[in-house]
């Protein structure tokens, strides 16, 4: 039997380079592997939780599905669905929601930190954030979740979901592990926090041109002269030259670095480069795709169908098991 993963991203803009190193790679990397039967959502539902534009909502559905494609995940080896599309999410969260404590999800820093953010928007949508995600991979049954390490709150709700429903009613769910890569926290180009596309100017789209890049790049916070620890704006820096330059060029900044010779003008146009060459054929294929719009259709409505069809079956066994049907 082949182990199934499920991973999504929020509908709340284009992929950024924090989505794509943190989770796409994986996801890709995963697809790759005859082991696994992968599933990747646009998590829409999960955008709505915090405030948003309806209209926006709607064209970031298919765009990010065009990111996905571009980006490399394969409607041939990965079921690329929209999550809102799948009703039973939905109805299996509200389930999960009867064994979950209020105590619990107000205790989870994730959800503390988004009120903090949208103090206004403080609504049981938020707070039920993490059920609803538990029951995005439970009802396929996923062992494996490629996302970000702050998500990993998330999933401990989701084993804890899954550990409690299988003692209550004798379900057979699975407790999901992260599957983690190179560039799993991508910190804010501002030197604080993420990337995230709810913080302006923190990241680099996969669309960014290179101008755009080297702006985003030169406008990272670094200090006068180089030397002493690595913190801040420059940590940013030397993780991005990392992830993106040859070893050799990377050591050879860092050693500047810390003989006080560096010129950060010169790391900070290499790894904008370096950036940039890298999204360069995923821009070209999804300017391709974007235009064949019959064919992103018919992905999201093939992965629909796919995805239904697990989700129906799971959900049928859960009401079985709780008396419901």
């Amino acid at each position: 039997m082949k182990k199934r993963v499920l991973s999504g991203i929020r509908a709340t803009g284009r992929l950024h380079l924090g989505n794509y190193l943190g989770a796409v790679k994986g996801m890709i990397e995963l697809q790759n592997n005859s082991e696994y039967e992968c599933l990747y959502m646009v998590a829409d539902a999960h955008t709505i939780t915090t405030p948003y534009n309806p209209q926006e909502l709607k064209t970031n559905q298919k765009e990010i599905i065009i990111d996905y494609l571009a980006a490399g995940l394969n409607p041939e080896k990965s079921t690329l669905f929209i999550q809102s599309q799948i009703s039973e999410h939905f109805e299996l969260a509200y389930y999960f929601s009867s064994i979950v404590s209020i105590a619990r999800m107000q205790h989870l820093p994730t959800y503390k930190e988004k009120v903090k953010q949208y103090p206004k928007n403080n609504t049981m949508a938020l707070l039920n954030y993490p059920v609803l995600m538990a029951a995005d991979i439970l009802v396929y049954k996923a062992n494996l979740v490629p996302v970000g390490i702050d998500q990993e709150p998330h999933l401990e709700v989701t084993r804890e979901i899954a550990r409690k429903m299988n003692q209550t009613y004798g379900t057979n769910f699975p407790e999901p592990k992260r599957f983690s890569t190179p560039g799993e926290y991508i910190p804010s180009l501002k030197g604080e926090g993420k990337m995230s596309k709810s913080v302006e100017g923190s990241y680099i789209n996969l669309t960014d041109s290179i101008d755009e890049i080297r702006k985003k790049i030169k406008s990272i916070p670094t200090a006068t002269i180089s030397g002493g620890p690595i913190t801040g704006g420059v940590k940013t820096l030397f993780l991005l030259a990392k992830l993106f330059l040859k070893e050799s060029d990377y050591q050879k900044f860092k050693d500047e670095y810390h003989q006080g010779i560096l010129k950060f003008v010169n790391i900070k146009n290499a790894v904008a480069e370096a950036i940039y060459q890298e999204l360069k054929p995923i821009q070209e294929k999804r300017s391709q795709i974007a235009q064949n719009k019959d064919y992103v259709e018919k992905v999201v409505k093939n992965g629909a169908e796919r995805a239904k069809t697990i989700a129906s079956q799971t959900l049928k066994e859960v009401k079985e098991k709780m008396g419901l049907r």
